[in-house]
Order: structure tokens, then C-alpha cells, then sequence
């Protein structure tokens, strides 16, 4: 069965529990929890938009993206994408990103930006991948050692290149 792509609240049992299982592999990775605040309401439309991916209907995937500049605002930050251990490997995060870039220019959004860190070395090759690029540090990590920041324009192309 594919994978289905839905938009959830920030509040949905099935986000909490993804939310919680990423926010403990930062623990193990980093020794806390993202400590970025994190506002649900920047996930509601047309702030954000929070999605989770279910295979055979169990929640597998998830991410989000939020403005940064307002309601109005032409660019977003990617937050809370992650792929439950068990489904990895599938091509999941993948698929995720472009509904991420898809949904994001469609509500007007011209550039995304991120936040990762250099320990996760899969989430690098992906946005890499991707074509995201180095981008000046910002928001609660800006002057980490060790944190990562990436963007990239995604009007007038197509999502997933």
C-alpha cells in the first residue's frame, strides 16, 4: 500500500506520539530535547501546515513547515520531519519532503528553510540531495556548534528536484 500523506493538528495523538519518539532520539543524540520553541498554532493554516504520512494506516512519517515572517510572509521553516525507525529506509522521508515543498509553494511560500544537526548524517545527504543549500544560521541553534542550516527557493520548479 502506498504511503498517505494527511494533514494533521498539531495536536493529534498520532503527531504527539511521532513528536515524542523524535524528541527522544535528540535526547540519545544530543543529550535534550529540541529546545526551539514551537507554537502548534504556526501549524495551522495558512501559518503552517503539519502532515503525517500512514502506512496501512499507522502514522510512519511526519513534518511540517511553518512561516517565518508572518501570515504573508514567502518563506518557511521545515520542522519536525521524521520517519519512525521502524519504516525506514523506504523512501519515506523522500516522499514527505516533496509534499513539504508542494503544499509550501502552493500556500505562496518561495524559499524554505531548515534546522539540523551534523550528527544526522541521513537528514544531510537528503536535504542535499534535494538541492538545500547553506544558509546563515538562525532562530535558537544560530550559533551551536555542530548546527546545520539549509534553504532553498522552491517557486517555479518542480517539487522534489
Amino acid at each position: 500500500m502506498p504511503l498517505e500523506i494527511v494533514a494533521r493538528p498539531y495536536s493529534d495523538p498520532d503527531v504527539t506520539r511521532l513528536v515524542a519518539e523524535v524528541q527522544a532520539e535528540y535526547v540519545t543524540m544530543y543529550g535534550g530535547p529540541d529546545a526551539a520553541a514551537v507554537d502548534p498554532d504556526e501549524f495551522v493554516p495558512p501559518s503552517g501546515l503539519l502532515l503525517v504520512g500512514l502506512l496501512d494506516g499507522e502514522p510512519v512519517v511526519t513534518g511540517g513547515w511553518r512561516r517565518l515572517d508572518g501570515p504573508t510572509g514567502r518563506r518557511a521553516e521545515i520542522k519536525r520531519m521524521y520517519v519512525r525507525a521502524s519504516a525506514r529506509r523506504r523512501g519515506l522521508a523522500r516522499t514527505m519532503l516533496t509534499e513539504l515543498e508542494r503544499t509550501a509553494a502552493d500556500a505562496g511560500i518561495d524559499r524554505l528553510v531548515l534546522n539540523t544537526g551534523s550528527v544526522q548524517v541521513a537528514a544531510v545527504a537528503l536535504y542535499r540531495q534535494f538541492g538545500y543549500t547553506a544558509e546563515p544560521g538562525f532562530g535558537h541553534y544560530a550559533d551551536q556548534p555542530g548546527a546545520l542550516f539549509f534553504g532553498k527557493d522552491i517557486r517555479d520548479e518542480p517539487a522534489g528536484s
